[in-house]
């Protein structure tokens, strides 16, 4: 049954999303304000978005990123499945210890990751470059996958396989034919998120990156150091925009099915 939501829990809520998202929605409308100094509105352009395509430090940082963001998702996303599904489909010994170290990289301190990320490559002799930030990015990226992928396991029917195997379907085909549809929404979540995590990070990048590779958030904090123009603005509200939609689009596909997975 239904209840009605009183009006004063209404009005917090209200209150704290307005609180969380006014920074966000100030440098939105400020990316189109046509003064160099963001203190004051002056009028409506377009120029700092078209002058984002004469930067060629923002240009190279953005193809940086996305090359590290899609090397990042496809190798993340593709281990961190393999292990929701080892971690769902098999008991083993250790098991629980292996799932809540699965969680450790989430609410570690992203500057503790990145410093022991940091030791890591000393130690094993990697030069720091894109090399250092792809493999320290899918190192906490695979947690987030497993754990999406993990989510969409446990509503699933572990029935349907077990029924293709007795109609005459081998391992390999009912993984492919059964499993993998019904994962596909959970996977591609996963990916999604991947690849926001991965294209946003700035500390565990600034600590494993070298010279000359540097990502767009690496760059982005550059800019704002020496000097605040409307061009950040620009790109921030750009950052926002794409990454909302694509966490928004993974919460859609974590959610899709979900009804017909778990009969």
């Amino acid at each position: 049954m239904n209840r009605r939501v009183p009006r004063w829990v209404v009005a917090a809520a209200t209150v704290v999303y307005l609180f969380l998202h006014a920074p966000v929605v100030a440098l939105v409308v400020f990316s189109f304000n046509d003064s160099k100094f963001s203190a004051s509105w002056t009028g409506f352009t377009m120029e700092w978005y078209r002058r984002l395509l004469e930067r060629d430090d923002i240009l190279d940082g953005l193809r940086r990123s996305l090359v590290v963001g899609g090397i990042a998702t496809v190798v993340a996303t593709t281990f961190g499945t393999l292990l929701a599904l080892a971690l769902a489909r098999h008991r083993m010994r250790g098991r629980q210890a292996v799932e809540s170290l699965l969680y450790l990289p989430l609410v570690t301190p992203e500057i503790i990751v990145g410093i022991s990320l940091l030791s890591l490559f000393v130690l094993a002799g990697i030069p720091l470059g894109l090399t250092s930030i792809v493999i320290a990015h899918i190192a906490f990226c695979i947690s987030f996958v497993a754990v999406v992928v993990g989510a969409r396991l446990k509503g699933m029917d572990e029935h349907l396989e077990e029924a293709a195997m007795m109609l005459g379907a081998d391992e390999w085909a009912a993984f492919w034919k059964v499993t993998v549809p019904q994962l596909l929404p959970g996977i591609v979540a996963g990916a999604l998120l991947a690849f926001t995590m991965s294209f946003d990070d700035y500390v565990i990048t600034s600590f494993v990156s070298g010279s000359g590779s540097s990502t767009l958030p690496v760059v982005v904090y550059g800019m704002v150091r020496r000097n605040v123009e409307p061009s950040i603005n620009a790109i921030s509200t750009i950052i926002v925009v794409v990454t909302s939609l694509l966490i928004y689009l993974a919460d859609r596909l974590q959610s899709a099915r979900l009804a017909p997975a778990g009969r």
